[in-house]
C-alpha cells in the first residue's frame, strides 16, 4: 500500500494532521447511497461484492476522507451462530431472539461459513480501492452482541431483558459471551487474511452495566478479540462507548487506540486513557445539524488538544445520524484538510 495518513498515524509515526474517518460513513448521509437504496436493499447491497465494494468506498470519493470501513452489519455474528436473522426494510429482525429460553447456548448452531461472503466483499474492496486508502474491518463487541441476541431488535435501547438477563444467569451469560468471543476472534481474523489493514470492535452498549461488571465479565472477551487481531500485526481500535471513567481500564496490551464517544470531553479522556494509547473521537454528530459557522467553533477546539497529543484520529463520538446534511460531513472533512495544525 502506498503511504497511509491513517496506518501512519496507528502505528505512532508523525503526521502532518489528524487522520478522519467516519462511523456510519457509508450510509444514508450520501446522496449516491440513497440512490443506490432505490434499487437494491440493504441485503442486497451486504450480499453483493461489487455493490459492497461500492458502498464501502463512496466515501472516499464523496467525503475525502482517509480510510474505508467494511459495509457490513454488527448481526452477522449471531446469524453465523444459528439465529435466523432477516434484513428488512424496517431493519434486521430476529425470528427468535433467545430470551426466555432455557441454556439459550444450547440452541446456537454455529456456521461460520455463513460469512463467507463478507470475505468475498473485502477481495473486491480491496481490487478496487486507491493505492493509499487501507480498509477498516469491523465487528460488534462482546455485550452488544449479546443485548441484541437475547433481546432482540427492540425500541428500547436499554434492553431491558439482556440486561435481567446478565444478572439473574451470570453462569450462562458467561457461557454466551464466550462462544461471542471465539466466532468473533475467528471472523477478525478472516477478515484480516483477506486483506482489512485495521481492525474495530464496536461496543456501543458498554453504558448498560457498571464499568466494574463490564470489566470482570466483557473485557476477557474483548482481550481474546484483540489478540487474534494484534497476532497478525493489525492495529486494534476499541470504541466503548460509554464506558465513562471505565476508560482507565484499557490498558496498551488490549488496544493500540481507544475511540472516544462524545458524552466523554476529549481532555478528559486523555487523562483516562492509558498515554500510550491513541485516542479517536469525539465530535457529538448532532453539531452537524447546525450551522458551518457553530460547527467550525466545535472543529477549531480540537486544534489545541492536537498541538499537545498528536496521537489522534478525528472521528465522530458515534455514527452519522441519518439525516444529517451531506454538505456539513464534507466541510468537516474539507476543514480539517485545510487547517495548519502545527503552528
Amino acid at each position: 500500500m502506498q503511504d497511509s495518513i491513517f496506518l501512519n498515524k496507528l502505528k505512532g509515526l508523525e503526521t502532518e494532521r489528524p487522520p478522519v474517518w467516519f462511523m456510519r460513513q457509508a450510509g444514508r448521509v450520501l446522496p449516491n447511497y440513497n440512490k443506490l437504496k432505490q434499487s437494491y436493499t440493504f441485503h442486497e447491497l451486504m450480499e453483493d461484492p461489487k455493490l459492497a465494494a461500492e458502498v464501502t468506498l463512496m466515501p472516499i470519493n464523496d467525503l475525502g476522507v482517509d480510510a474505508a470501513i467494511l459495509f457490513s452489519d454488527i448481526l452477522v455474528i449471531p446469524n453465523a451462530m444459528g439465529m435466523d436473522l432477516e434484513f428488512t426494510d424496517h431493519g434486521p429482525v430476529f425470528s427468535k431472539p433467545l430470551k426466555g429460553l432455557l441454556n439459550p447456548t444450547d440452541h446456537l448452531v454455529p456456521a461460520p461459513e455463513k460469512l463467507e461472503y463478507i470475505y468475498r466483499n473485502i477481495e473486491e474492496i480491496i481490487r478496487q480501492r486507491p493505492a493509499n486508502i487501507p480498509l477498516i474491518g469491523f465487528c460488534g463487541a462482546p455485550l452488544t452482541t449479546l443485548c441484541y441476541m437475547i433481546q432482540g431488535i427492540s425500541s428500547n435501547p436499554n434492553f431491558p431483558d439482556a440486561i435481567k438477563f446478565l444478572f439473574q444467569h451470570k453462569k450462562e451469560a458467561q457461557r454466551l459471551i464466550d462462544a461471542i468471543a471465539d466466532l468473533s476472534a475467528y471472523y477478525a481474523k478472516k477478515q484480516i487474511e483477506h486483506g482489512v489493514d485495521a481492525f474495530q470492535l464496536f461496543e456501543t452498549h458498554a453504558n448498560l452495566i457498571p464499568a466494574e461488571m463490564y470489566v470482570e465479565m466483557f473485557m476477557p472477551a474483548v482481550r481474546k478479540i484483540s489478540d487474534a487481531v494484534r497476532s497478525t500485526g493489525t492495529p486494534f481500535i476499541f470504541f466503548p462507548k460509554g464506558l465513562g471513567t471505565g476508560l482507565k481500564y484499557i490498558t496498551p496490551e488490549l488496544a493500540d487506540f481507544v475511540s472516544i464517544d462524545w458524552q466523554m470531553p476529549i481532555d478528559h479522556a486523555r487523562e483516562l486513557v492509558h498515554p500510550e494509547l491513541g485516542l479517536q473521537g469525539n465530535l457529538d454528530p448532532r453539531y452537524l445539524y447546525g450551522t458551518q459557522d457553530d460547527l467550525k467553533v466545535q472543529l477549531e477546539k480540537y486544534i489545541p488538544f492536537y498541538r499537545k497529543h498528536p496521537n489522534l484520529i478525528f472521528n465522530l463520538g458515534h455514527g452519522f445520524l441519518p439525516d444529517i446534511p451531506y454538505e456539513n460531513a464534507k466541510f468537516v472533512v474539507d476543514w480539517l484538510k485545510s487547517v495548519d495544525w502545527k503552528k
